[in-house]
């Protein structure tokens, strides 16, 4: 599975990753569609590393840093597949951190 390119969710939110290194790490942008946030959204950097193996269907992590429109972090995990129509598909959980103002209210912060 190669990252390295444009992706899209069944929610619109799209995803570029710029470059996967020899190493398997990558950074690039989350094109977010979907916020709870007052501002306006941007796009925002992603870091990430994805394991490298033979067979293709890759498992891979990354973090966005939403620091331009709002107090959160996202973290996503998942795995790249390969479809029967031959395209490539990634399969991702998410979780997202959303700051609070003290620690009783913690248990409200993660999704």
């Amino acid at each position: 599975c190669n990252l390295t390119g444009w992706w899209e969710n069944d929610l619109g939110s799209k995803m570029q990753v710029f470059k996967v290194g020899n190493d398997g790490s990558f950074s690039g942008e989350y094109h977010t569609a979907v916020s709870s946030a007052k501002k306006p959204i941007q796009p925002s950097p992603l870091n990430g590393s994805q394991h490298l193996d033979e067979d293709g269907q890759c498992t891979f992590g990354f973090t966005v840093n939403w620091k331009k429109f709002s107090d959160s972090t996202a973290v996503f995990v998942g795995q790249c597949f390969n479809g029967d129509d031959g395209k490539e598909v990634l399969h991702t959980s998410w979780l997202l951190r959303e700051k609070v103002d003290s620690e009783p209210d913690d248990w409200k912060a993660t999704r």
